[in-house]
């Protein structure tokens, strides 16, 4: 009785161990279902991430002291170069300008005299009615009076560009910010405190950085260095969702960053709904290269061996095969793979649990897999 008992039980064991394809043998080919692989040109892209920047930033400042009388702008809103901000109590200096203008005057007046003294003492020296000293006083006397009456119309200038100034305007045209200050504050020249700052919005930049090794490769091949001259480049906001307009390299930092080896990169974008601002967090498509023949998967179709080489199983003559491949890039959901995969080969996206490498298995479409599916827990859920 011991010694047969093993050998009614080893039959049960081994098939207990049977492998998957043994058992697929039994009860007919799996269902899967592929997508098929179309070869293509891609374009090789870096992900680099970024933040957007105001391509002009102004912050507007008083260039005379005192005391705001009324702020003429909206904050938030858009305005044109030049556009009154804010304006300062202005009388002091229209009073200034006044007194400037009664400087000229005087300073006129005596020039005009000097003149006529001038003359006079030249007319009697040519004479010999005068003696030389006298035309030579009245000489120096209205040049004192011309230099007179410039000083007094330079500090006439003064005082009205000063006056000029108690309106303050934007520097530059764009979208200003909220004001940092109020009505009947006291506000300085030159001071260190920004009254609102003015951000140019219809085009900004991205600055990303690059390692200097990869610009380096992409620059040592004709097709790299083309690809960067075309500088086309694609926005992520931080939504995932991808700009509307392409940018474009417009500049490299001719640096590179000793601690890390960087270089930085200068993107431009059209933004003329304002939808980038700055500080906004973004990533960068930038093209590197072509790949020629290659083919688009989803990424749920490549697997990894145990050393971490992937590969896919494809459907051929009606079995499974694997496949090693060679993965360049992702694009958006899928790989980019551009060894392995051939034209018109159909690659598994699903039913990878129920077969093996070689076993026999009965394409489905997509969606029969999906109602399939559907139909196996409804089941299911009548069972329980």
């Amino acid at each position: 009785m011991s010694s047969s008992f093993p050998l009614r039980v080893l039959p049960l064991v081994a098939l207990t161990l049977a492998t998957p394809l043994f058992a697929q043998q039994a009860q007919g080919p799996s269902r899967v279902t592929v997508v098929t692989a179309h070869t293509a040109d891609f374009p090789l892209t870096a992900r680099l991430p970024g933040r957007i920047k105001a391509s002009t930033v102004a912050e507007v400042r008083p260039q005379v002291s005192g005391i705001i009388r009324e702020r003429l702008f909206d904050e938030g809103a858009s305005v044109p170069k030049d556009a009154p901000l804010y304006k300062i109590e202005d009388e002091s200096y229209q009073a200034a300008v006044a007194a400037a203008k009664a400087a000229v005057a005087q300073a006129q007046a005596n020039r005009d005299l000097a003149v006529t003294e001038e003359k006079r003492a030249i007319e009697l020296f040519g004479n010999n009615a005068g003696s030389a000293q006298k035309r030579d006083s009245a000489v120096a006397s209205r040049q004192a009076a011309d230099a007179a009456l410039q000083l007094a119309q330079a500090q006439l200038m003064s005082a009205e560009i000063d006056l000029d100034r108690t309106t303050i305007r934007a520097p530059i045209a764009g979208v200003i910010g909220l004001s940092q200050t109020t009505t009947g504050a006291l506000v300085a020249a030159q001071q260190a405190t920004p009254l609102a700052t003015i951000r140019a919005l219809d085009t900004v930049y991205v600055d990303v950085t690059q390692s200097a090794t990869d610009i380096l490769r992409l620059t040592s091949t004709a097709e790299g260095r083309e690809m960067r001259a075309t500088g086309a480049a694609r926005l992520i906001l931080a939504d995932g969702s991808i700009y509307h307009e392409t940018g474009h390299l417009a500049a490299a930092e001719p640096n590179v960053e000793p601690t890390t080896g960087m270089i930085t990169l200068r993107m431009t974008f059209q933004n003329p709904d304002h939808l980038l601002l700055p500080g906004m967090y973004v990533e960068v498509d930038l093209p590197q290269a072509m790949a020629r023949g290659a083919v688009s998967l989803p990424q749920n179709t490549v697997m990894r061996d145990r050393t971490g080489n992937p590969f896919v199983w494809v459907v051929d003559n009606g079995t499974v095969a694997q496949r090693p491949v060679h993965i360049a890039t992702s694009s958006g959901s899928g790989w980019i793979v551009t060894d392995g995969v051939r034209d018109g080969d159909q690659v598994i996206t699903s039913g990878f649990q129920k077969t093996a490498v070689g076993a026999p298995v009965e394409i489905i479409p997509a969606e029969g897999a999906a109602a399939g599916a559907a139909t196996g827990g409804a089941a299911q859920g009548e069972g329980n």
